[in-house]
């Protein structure tokens, strides 16, 4: 057997064994076309592990036959860049794949921009995360190409677990492993768009199979086992944990049930429950709000029903409350309200507090005209409590409306007292 795992033995040599990105590298696109008539440019591949930003890297060399080297931005010092920099002298022109280029050093840029400038050297990073919040922009400025490639499809990852039982060089042909179309089927959808998985399962999976009259068959129960083991990708500190969040509040705010649970989940298996705890208590306060003003409290007691269990029973009292936002009335009033307010204040439109609403607590109060202020629950009106008619903003903003009403839920009986109290203001004018 091979000492190299089946997952680097399948890398693609060239262009045209590449399974998936076909938007991206296929014979219509124009980097296809321009690496068959000689020319690299540098660019940089984003995108979640196992999607192919290395396969594509090496897929390129072998088709351009440049020289290629590669380097992990997390190990490689100044020495290796150097040594890099020297070959592209030698050779005229060379590939340079740096993964995790995110995390290149200003040291090591120094040394190489300049022959990436001059195209001495093609650079091709690969990253994670999000090129735009992470790559330095002096590597980002030099690079015509910045593509986030797609999770591959079941389907790609069927296609490229048939071609490894039956590759007789670098893949298992010649081991008659034997494995059914259903059986391909779920390691595909189990890998979840990752190609390195699918194929690392695929190994293990061979290994811990029995030999039965010459030919190497799986038992489904050995499938499930190592199917359980695999993790489940989303850093905590990286793009990816974000833009879960992002569609976790998304799908609330959508009112999606099944979405929101299904990303929630996918939080919750990072174990970051303090991260994900703070962005569900704005969420009730922002996209929920005053159409439901209990769903605040709900959402308190249910983190701090979490942060008392842990997870994994967290996941219980979060489910709940977050289903609880996603089948709510919605608004968005308080937010939009108070960002108006802190416009208007950054925009300069402001005003002197009106003299009887300051502190008067004070002797001397009087004296600097600090008086007239009406006590309002010395008046009461109706139901409501108590209201006296005077004014609050200064005098530059009188009859500024920071605040309106969405008619939804619990907010459509504020703003019918909203729209009276007007009234009444009106009235008296």
């Amino acid at each position: 057997m091979h000492n190299e795992p089946l997952a680097y033995r399948m890398r693609p040599l060239t262009l045209d064994e590449i399974i998936g990105q076909q938007d991206f590298v296929g014979p219509d696109t124009a980097l296809y076309k321009m690496i068959q008539n000689g020319h690299v440019p540098s660019m940089l591949l984003y995108g979640e592990p196992g999607i192919g930003k290395t396969s594509i890297a090496n897929a390129i060399a072998g088709s351009s036959k440049l020289p290629f080297f590669a380097l992990n931005a997390t190990r490689a010092g100044k020495k290796d860049v150097e040594d890099i920099v020297q070959e592209a002298r030698i050779s005229g022109k060379v590939i340079l794949f740096l993964d995790e280029i995110h995390r290149f050093n200003k040291l090591q840029q120094d040394t190489l921009l300049p022959h990436v400038e001059n195209g001495s050297i093609v650079l091709i990073g690969a990253t994670t995360e999000n090129p735009y919040h992470d790559v330095n922009p002096a590597i980002r400025s030099r690079c015509g190409e910045i593509h986030q490639l797609k999770k591959l499809t079941t389907a790609n990852l069927v296609e490229l677990i048939q071609k490894a039982l039956t590759d007789d060089k670098r893949g298992l042909g010649k081991y008659h492993f034997a494995l059914i179309d259903s059986q391909i089927e779920h390691i595909a959808t189990a890998a979840n768009g990752d190609a390195r998985k699918a194929l690392t399962l695929l190994e293990s999976i061979y290994y811990a199979s029995d030999e039965v009259n010459g030919q190497t068959v799986a038992a489904d129960h050995i499938i499930e086992h190592l199917i359980g083991r695999i993790g489940v990708y989303g850093d905590k500190n990286g793009s990816q944990f974000y833009n879960l969040l992002s569609a976790l509040q998304k799908s609330v705010r959508g009112s999606d049930t099944n979405a929101a649970l299904y990303y929630l989940a996918h939080l919750l298996e990072t174990g970051d429950l303090v991260a994900v705890s703070r962005r569900l208590l704005v969420m009730a306060y922002e996209d929920i709000g005053l159409a439901n003003p209990q769903i605040g409290a709900h959402m308190l007691a249910a983190v701090q029903a979490a942060e008392r269990l842990g997870l994994p029973e967290a996941r219980i009292p979060l489910a709940s409350a977050v289903i609880e936002m996603c089948l709510a009335s919605k608004s968005n009033s308080a937010l939009v309200a108070i960002d108006a307010a802190i416009a208007s204040i950054h925009a300069g439109k402001t005003g002197d507090i009106p003299h009887h609403l300051r502190d008067a607590h004070y002797e001397g109060a009087k004296d600097l005209g600090h008086v007239g202020y009406q006590y309002p629950h010395n008046s009461p009106i109706g139901t409501f409590g108590g209201w006296v008619d005077q004014q609050y903003l200064p005098d530059e903003l009188v009859g500024t409306e920071f605040y309106q009403p969405v008619i939804a839920g619990e907010e459509k009986r504020m703003a019918s007292i909203y729209d009276k109290l007007k009234t009444f203001r009106n009235s008296k004018k």
